[in-house]
């Protein structure tokens, strides 16, 4: 089973890029997590480009289409979403309803340096991923205060938190394993 990360940020430091890495180590055995990583390389979301998508969005749809399952990791910029993964929800939305988001089964978590854990994006990102058809757990995992929030071997450092980031990712296997239907 392929899940396809997401992180929000372009920041090669991103505490989000080390949370998913530690997802991938929470996954249960016969799942796989691959890092995306050309986020930053997407142009700007164009309709007039949607029949004929340049490589780098092609690349992107591609490789959701590939996964089994999505997992953003985002951070929160200005009490919302980064614009590079509003971005790159916008192209894989496209063309509704018959895109590569539908019924895809996906999850959001985050990280920040405040105390909340970039809850407000994570409900944004679940937001536009629902309202393109995707198929979105509803747990989210906040994990504040991220500069501390992370051992030496890039887990997390707080069992609680570490527990429940293998309950969400469990679960979203699980969703794989039990595909939804699809409304007609």
């Amino acid at each position: 089973m392929r899940i396809l990360g997401i992180s929000g940020s372009l920041r090669r430091g991103s505490h989000n890029r080390r949370l998913l890495r530690a997802a991938g180590d929470a996954l249960p055995p016969g799942a796989v997590l691959v890092e995306w990583e050309g986020l930053g390389g997407l142009p700007a979301f164009d309709e007039d480009l949607e029949p004929t998508p340049p490589e780098a969005v092609q690349d992107f749809l591609d490789a959701v289409e590939e996964a089994d399952a999505l997992l953003i990791a985002t951070p929160e910029y200005n009490a919302s979403l980064p614009g590079a993964l509003k971005n790159a929800i916008d192209w894989a939305s496209r063309p509704f309803p018959d895109n590569v988001l539908r019924s895809k089964p996906s999850a959001v978590i985050g990280a920040s340096t405040g105390l909340f854990g970039a809850v407000w994006a994570q409900a944004d990102v679940r937001k536009t991923l629902k309202a393109s058809g995707a198929h979105v757990l509803e747990s989210e995992l906040p994990v504040g205060m991220a500069d501390a929030a992370f051992d030496e071997d890039g887990g997390l450092a707080d069992p609680d938190l570490a527990e429940r980031l293998h309950d969400l990712v469990s679960d979203l296997v699980r969703e794989v394993a039990a595909p939804v239907e699809q409304s007609a």
